[in-house]
């Protein structure tokens, strides 16, 4: 481990400041041009070397007296005196921002911005504005390690704004969290939020933050309860939780939903509903899963190796196929089955004919009518659960197959309906919360006479302005519109409406993953990376900037 240097307070008469990281490790900041340097430079010669090569020393009328001086008026006065010695003019500390922020969206390394953006920015203005322009941009900071502390100040600022938007929320919010390994083996935990603000529901990222040791239920509650405990909040704030339906979170004991609900009782737990989805499709009788094997097998041996790839492609290309790649088939992924099978029944005479000419013993099975018919089938089905377009019109009724085929597929359908019962419950929101979906045309009658909700529903069916509302606007938006007029009305629909029904936010945040913590950034703390990527807030610079230049004079 390297050696880590200390400040000393000799070094002021050099024109630096000492700034501290989290974990104790000082680095030198020049008064001047306000750039930080690593705890190595933190020796005279360094810093001396600095001071004489990019501040012109004596030869500018900057000599080590005069800083020392103006060091000792700052810290009396608690600003820079107009000697030239001011911090980052705003122009240039708003342009360090913006670019780490761009960097940050667009999920690039710290280091892009110093090594590719500045160089490009100042070609340009050469090119375009003069040297005068260049010199002017060549003073933004953008080094790596100040582009991740801009990064840093930009997604505390954002997660202030999405803190305080949460404990305004007149609804109860919903959480959606899951867990996933990153590159480096590191397990990390993704929660997003949703909440009501501005007459709107919002979705927003909350944190991410790593599982250091075991990914147990307890551990996921720990670091959810942390967060909350951390900016002033409590679980009691949550209304309901969407997970996967992992033990670790829905354990009828331990898991963490259980967890929750033993220190928040009135907490909804849901499973998510695409993963249910894929459970509930996932049953397959024994000659329909052969098919389903075989066909992956068919993709695998074109596509995993790289030979029978290229002389694929090349193949359907000549033959005027309408694609010239098979997808792969992966059991995590929920689109997955549709979207691979439908891919090879368009491609099964191109796949007969290549596996004939390679002498692959699966070619029989694609040679076989009823297999065909079976991949039809199965395309067809797994592309309508999908909600996809891509359905095979011709195979579409059970008319169109041999009678003892059709008893399988009659067999499937039954097993699918059986299954979908198990994971979909119906009447989970009971008749008399109808007016809900359609406050219009609900049938009062069904209500309670009592229900103080009757009379807010009588009121609102008898104005034609909210009716216009209702018809121009989305379920939420509406209920999230009339909080002011009906507001029992809106709190008990929104209650409904908020919670996530799926965790597509954390599959869709996992993706982001690892397009920022890569092979070659193993070592990097993707959470605040990921905020500023990922959030739909944007930072409010300005009052960053003003926070930053008061810090810097006190």
């Amino acid at each position: 481990m390297s050696k880590k240097r200390k400040w000393n307070e000799d070094y002021v008469k050099y024109g630096f400041t000492c700034t501290t990281e989290k974990d104790g490790t000082e680095r030198p900041q020049c008064i001047l041009c306000s750039k930080v340097f690593a705890n190595a430079n933190l020796k005279p010669s360094r810093l001396n070397e600095h001071f004489n090569n990019q501040h012109g020393g004596e030869k500018s009328g900057n000599d080590l007296n005069t800083v020392k001086t103006i060091r000792a008026r700052f810290h009396q006065s608690g600003t820079l005196p107009k000697h030239g010695f001011l911090p980052i003019e705003k122009p240039l500390l708003l342009a360090s921002y913006q670019v780490a922020f761009l960097c940050a969206k667009n999920n690039k390394p710290h280091t892009e911005a110093e090594e590719l953006v500045k160089p490009c920015a100042m070609e340009m203005a050469k090119t375009v504005l003069g040297t005068e322009a260049e010199k002017k941009l060549s003073l933004v900071p953008l080094s790596n390690d100040i582009i991740g502390f801009r990064i840093r100040d930009m997604s505390e600022d954002i997660l202030q704004q999405v803190i305080a938007d949460i404990k305004s929320s007149p609804i109860k919010v919903s959480l959606q969290l899951d867990e996933s390994t990153d590159v480096s083996c590191c397990s990390q935990l993704l929660v997003f939020v949703r909440y009501v603000k501005d007459k709107e529901v919002v979705e927003e990222f909350l944190f991410c933050e790593p599982l250091t040791t075991t990914t147990k239920a307890i551990d996921v509650f720990n670091i959810v309860k942390e967060f909350f405990f951390n900016h002033e909040m409590t679980l009691d704030l949550c209304g309901s939780l969407c997970t996967d339906g992992a033990p670790a979170m829905l354990g009828n004991k331990s898991g963490f939903a259980a967890l929750v609900k033993k220190e928040v009782s009135h907490v909804t737990v849901t499973h998510c509903f695409l993963h249910r989805h894929a459970l509930a499709a996932k049953s397959l009788p024994e000659p329909l899963k052969n098919v389903l094997s075989i066909a992956v097998s068919a993709v695998n041996y074109i596509r995993g190796n790289a030979s029978n790839y290229r002389l694929f492609k090349v193949f359907c290309n000549e033959l005027g196929a309408k694609h010239n790649v098979l997808l792969y088939h992966t059991e995590v992924r929920w689109l997955s089955r549709g979207r691979v099978l439908t891919r090879v029944f368009e491609l099964h005479k191109e796949i007969e004919l290549f596996l004939g000419q390679k002498g692959c013993g699966i070619v029989e099975h694609f040679e076989n009518k009823n297999f065909i018919l079976s991949l039809a089938y199965l395309a067809d089905i797994f592309s309508h659960l999908n909600d996809l377009n891509t359905s095979i019109q011709v195979f579409n009724s059970t008319n169109s197959f041999p009678e003892h085929f059709a008893t399988e597929i009659k067999e499937h359908l039954q097993g699918l309906s059986q299954s979908f019962q198990g994971y979909f419950h119906h009447g989970e929101v009971s008749v008399s919360q109808g007016w809900i979906q359609d406050p219009f045309i609900f049938n009062l009658h069904s209500m309670d006479d009592n229900d103080q909700r009757k009379d807010d529903l009588i009121e609102m069916k008898a104005s034609s302005k909210i009716k216009m509302e209702f018809d121009s606007m989305q379920l939420d938006a509406f209920w999230c519109a009339q909080l002011i007029t009906f507001p029992q009305l809106a709190k008990k629909a929104l209650e409904i409406l908020v919670p996530f029904a799926t965790t597509y936010l954390c599959e869709a945040g996992f993706s982001t993953l690892v397009n920022i913590k890569t092979k070659p950034r193993n070592r990097l703390d993707p959470r605040d990376d990921m905020r500023v990527s990922i959030s739909k807030k944007k930072p409010r610079y300005t009052m960053i900037i003003d926070k930053k230049q008061q810090q810097k004079s006190h």
